[in-house]
């Protein structure tokens, strides 16, 4: 970064709101834009330039970051009408995504016959890890870039370098989702077992957390957002959908089998129906409630 340099942030949502943020706090200028003007203002007030289109940050910034919900957003919003595509003066986007590796492709191709660098950085950790600088952050792209933009990624957590590959870290953040999932389904499963049997979930918990099967659901997910009864966590039904729907689609592709992950899907797909697109991914927790007719809650809740 060279002084006075203006990074470009699209998307800000529910992760794209705390990244741009923490830019901010580590000093950075930002150019910015949403299609909901109401996200933007906090970022406004503390003196980032609001942009019109994605081109207008394009052509504000060298470095533009992406925080956008789907594959097809993704797509339309770089190479669309009036897509960063169109600026001239952006040189790396920086896609913090989960886009898929299909899609990171096609795009990468595209940025690169304009001599622009596509930087895969799908992040992991939710709301809170974004809030707190401690999302990991999985990198794909030319390694020179990459080493680049590196300091700027770390400002969101911590960065793993997968490979030169457009998608590669795409990859990487699929897996990831399946498996924070399929934690959340086996862990409703085995919990509404041992309510339905007459143990307190809370305890129930803690045992497991205790034991051999802990795992990111019964450490985080339940205390947070299921023993309470908020099912608020922070990660919509419908982009846990997604992530899992492209996880499946990469590995049949690849050759890989996914007898346990078509399940996770086949789940996410019930909840998604049952609570709809905007339900918190916890919600996987009530259709098991439903299916087993008990109440995961804390007794204090």
């Amino acid at each position: 970064m060279t002084e006075g340099q203006v990074l470009g942030f699209i998307g800000i949502g529910r992760m794209g709101a705390p990244m741009s943020g923490r830019l901010m706090d580590a000093g950075y200028s930002l150019c910015i834009y949403d299609t909901n003007p109401e996200a933007t203002k906090p970022l406004v007030a503390r003196g980032a330039k609001l942009a019109k289109s994605p081109a207008e940050v394009a052509s504000a910034s060298e470095i533009v970051f992406l925080s956008l919900p789907t594959p097809p957003i993704v797509q339309a919003v770089v190479l669309g009408p009036n897509g960063v595509n169109h600026g001239n003066t952006v040189k790396t986007v920086i896609d913090l995504s989960t886009t898929g590796p299909s899609a990171a492709k096609t795009i990468a191709q595209a940025l690169g016959e304009r001599q622009v660098t596509w930087i895969d950085a799908p992040v992991s950790g939710g709301v809170p890890g974004a809030e707190k600088g401690t999302l990991a952050v999985m990198v794909s792209g030319p390694k020179a870039v990459a080493d680049a933009v590196d300091p700027l990624l770390k400002v969101f957590g911590k960065t793993f370098y997968t490979g030169e590959k457009p998608g590669l870290a795409q990859v990487a953040k699929l897996g990831n989702n399946l498996l924070a999932a399929a934690a959340i389904v086996l862990s409703s499963e085995a919990v509404a077992m041992g309510v339905k049997a007459g143990l307190d979930p809370k305890v129930m918990i803690d045992i497991i957390n205790a034991g051999s099967g802990r795992n990111s659901a019964t450490q985080d997910k339940f205390p947070k957002a299921i023993l309470t009864g908020t099912f608020d966590y922070g990660f919509a039904t419908a982009l846990s959908y997604k992530d899992v729907r492209l996880c499946i689609d990469e590995a049949e592709a690849l050759g890989v089998p996914m007898i346990a992950g078509a399940v996770i899907r086949q789940m996410l797909a019930v909840t998604n129906a049952k609570f709809g697109p905007d339900s918190d991914f916890t919600s996987i927790a009530k259709v098991i409630e439903e299916w087993a007719h008990v109440e995961i809650r804390s007794k204090k809740s």
